[in-house]
């Protein structure tokens, strides 16, 4: 018979900084979010505008863009329907592979990218950056970068 072995509970440093972390998180998406509404897109919507925005021929695989903003194909699916007929976004065929579909940014999303994004960077600052030092910021990044690393199975890669 196995024995298990006794996960220790959080100590009460481990959990103000665990509860800190969840509270901030929760509240600083909620606010981003908030700050978006007026333009009539969700952070999830951002997301996406930014990856295409930012990724070659403002064209993404459908499964590359599932991954990267680590949703389900299901639901990116219905979301990319949404901004479809907002005229943010279209579905292109892959040439190379006929069952793979590609997000493609429009004129009309750039152009959404190009308006929204100083409303977002200020939001972003005024709700995170500017509350932290230049120094509390690096402590910050190079505190949570081994997570997102081990949690993106990219650990000791560039």
């Amino acid at each position: 018979m196995e024995t298990e072995t006794a996960i220790p509970w959080l100590t009460d440093a481990e959990q103000c900084a665990w509860r800190t972390y969840l509270d901030v998180n929760r509240m600083l998406m909620y606010q981003l979010e908030k700050d978006l509404q007026p333009f009539g897109l969700t952070i999830n919507d951002y997301e996406i505008l930014v990856n295409l925005s930012e990724s070659a021929e403002r064209r993404l695989r459908m499964s590359d863009l599932a991954s990267a903003t680590l949703q389900s194909k299901s639901r990116l699916s219905h979301q990319i329907t949404r901004m479809e007929n907002a005229g943010l976004v279209r579905r292109e065929n892959c040439e190379s592979d006929r069952r793979g579909l590609y997000a493609v940014l429009t004129d009309q999303g750039m152009e959404t990218m190009h308006k929204v994004a100083p409303h977002h960077v200020e939001s972003v600052r005024k709700h995170f950056i500017d509350q932290l030092s230049p120094e509390a910021l690096d402590a910050l990044h190079d505190s949570l970068k081994p997570i997102s690393e081990q949690l993106r199975g990219r650990r000791g890669k560039p």
